[in-house]
């Protein structure tokens, strides 16, 4: 069982960064890939980026370049750190928790979520 806590979001203007923190507890954290999905208001959710136990990275298109993910397995957080930020970018953001890489890409194969936070981009 893992359980995730986001913390971090709030308003930022367009060109600004923010960093987002996602505390994991439970003792299998190290069992899992992490990463970031997003959901802007009328949207899908969707995902956004996503770490391996062992530090190997995706990312959607949309952010690469821009945002970038790390993990500290000795302290079991996750971060996202974000910049040159965009009004499309506001959205609530949650954590997650999955098997694989490749399952941290797809909603469906997510096992743990996390609550959100919102991130709020001003033009």
């Amino acid at each position: 069982q893992v359980q995730l806590v986001e913390s971090g979001g709030g308003l930022v203007q367009a060109g600004g960064s923010l960093r987002l923190a996602c505390a994991a507890s439970g003792r299998t954290f190290s069992g899992y890939a992490m990463g970031w999905f997003r959901q802007a208001p009328g949207k899908e959710r969707e995902f956004v980026i996503g770490i391996t136990n062992g530090g190997i990275t995706t990312y959607a298109d949309s952010v690469k370049g821009r945002f970038t993910i790390s993990r500290d397995n000795a302290n079991n957080m996750v971060y996202l750190q974000m910049n040159r930020l965009k009004p499309e970018d506001t959205a609530v953001y949650y954590c997650a928790a999955a098997r694989s890489l490749t399952a941290i890409r797809v909603q469906g194969r997510i096992d743990y979520w996390g609550q959100g936070t919102q991130v709020t981009v001003s033009s």
